[in-house]
């Protein structure tokens, strides 16, 4: 018989977070070994559990939850979500124009599967949480990736989102607060990127699902609450600002410039009634969620448990010879930089392989989120004080030993 082949729609589609490195990891697990797991964002396993009062909202409701509900989601949750949208300033959003699905992920893919014909492109950034360039691969489109400048604190190089539009480009993606640099986008900034998609008839694709995890008393504003002449798609959830990542509750916000989107917005309709209704049983935990005490303010304030790791995993960094981080303002990651001058590295998957069997702690490497260059990896600074001291001094003991190797200590 002849081999089985996948699909060539796959071709360019990864997820180095959960790629053939994490598999290592698993196999390595499985042989005995204890892997401190620095490559996801991933909560519950490192002690942050949902709200109480968003677990029994669920448990006491799953009784109604055998049913279809909705394609959309429930009435409820949509009407939290949209009193949410009231609270960012993003206008005119009725519960109609709200989606509910299994987490972002599928909305995500679903907004570019509704939106691309075979070679139409979309800026994304670079570095990118690699789940937007695999959606609009898969969907038939071409991902142009723009620059978000290190020197700048990560924020994206508006040049280069101007150089890259072409007659061919649909739509520019931002991820604020960004995964994988934790950089949190100023006002300036985002009305310029307005000002672009509205010269070129772009949509804002905004990924917001890190909005509430913010330090140092920052501020989050909401793209779509900057114009009402273009057409915004805005994303969020549980899974972050409510450690809720198993529960698969996400939403999509269409806003803006409706009138011109009929047609597209009919295409998302038809996409959610194909897959029925998102899982229910999450869905009674929006309300409760959004509603409910913020206790993601406690672990983001100065001395609260996610502010004191990311203090100690940025200042561990850049004690490192040759290595550079810029502190992150928002989320729960950094990128740092290995110098090439120190650190010569051709191939950072297999780089980041031999840390691994090294010294068993698993990251993942810069060109997983579509960065391009072989000199940068991102770590997730959830494991407590102790284990991220542990871990990060592993990565110091495994940089030391390869600047020995390489003549560059």
């Amino acid at each position: 018989m002849e081999a089985i082949l996948k699909s060539n729609k796959l071709l360019n589609v990864c997820y180095e977070i959960r790629g053939p490195i994490p598999e290592r990891a698993r196999q390595m697990e499985e042989e005995g070994h204890r892997i401190i797991k620095l490559n996801i964002g991933n909560l519950a396993p490192f002690g942050f559990d949902a709200p109480e009062e968003v677990v029994q909202d669920v448990i006491r409701n799953l009784p109604n939850a055998s049913g279809y509900v909705d394609s959309k989601g429930l009435f409820q949750a949509r009407k939290a979500i949209m009193h949410y949208t009231q609270e960012k300033n993003i206008a005119d959003v009725t519960v109609d124009d709200i989606y509910i699905g299994n987490g972002a992920s599928e909305l995500i893919v679903m907004a570019m599967q509704g939106l691309l014909n075979n070679g139409d492109e979309v800026l994304v950034p670079m570095p990118d949480y690699p789940l937007w360039t695999a959606a609009v691969s898969l969907a038939g489109g071409r991902p142009r990736h723009y620059l978000c400048d290190e020197a700048n604190g990560w924020l994206p190089a508006l040049d280069d989102i101007r150089a890259k539009i072409s007659d061919k480009t649909k739509a520019i993606v931002i991820i604020n607060p960004n995964n994988p640099t934790g950089a949190l986008y100023p006002d300036e900034v985002l009305r310029e990127m307005v000002q672009i998609a509205r010269e070129h008839g772009l949509i804002i694709y905004a990924d917001e699902i890190y909005d509430k995890v913010l330090y140092d008393d920052a501020k989050h504003t909401s793209i779509a609450s900057l114009a009402d002449d273009i057409l915004f798609v805005t994303f969020n959830g549980l899974s972050k600002n409510y450690r809720a990542c198993g529960y698969r509750a996400g939403w999509m916000i269409v806003s803006g410039n409706k009138k011109i989107a009929r047609d597209y917005i009919e295409g998302l309709n038809i996409l959610s009634t194909m897959r029925l209704c998102a899982n229910v049983p999450a869905q009674y935990a929006i309300q409760t969620a959004l509603g409910g005490y913020q206790s993601i303010d406690d672990l983001v304030r100065a001395g609260g448990r996610l502010a004191k790791q990311r203090d100690l995993a940025h200042d561990m960094l850049n004690a490192m010879p040759g290595v550079s981080s810029v502190k992150p303002k928002a989320a729960l990651y950094m990128f740092p930089k290995l110098d090439p001058a120190v650190y010569p590295i051709a191939d950072d998957q297999q780089f980041v392989l031999d840390f691994l069997q090294q010294e068993k702690v698993l990251l993942v490497q810069g060109t997983g989120f579509n960065w391009h260059q072989p000199d940068h990896f991102r770590v997730v600074f959830l494991p407590n004080l102790d284990d991220l001291t542990d871990a990060l001094s592993r990565l110091e003991r495994f940089l030391a030993s390869y600047r020995k190797r390489h003549g560059t200590a």
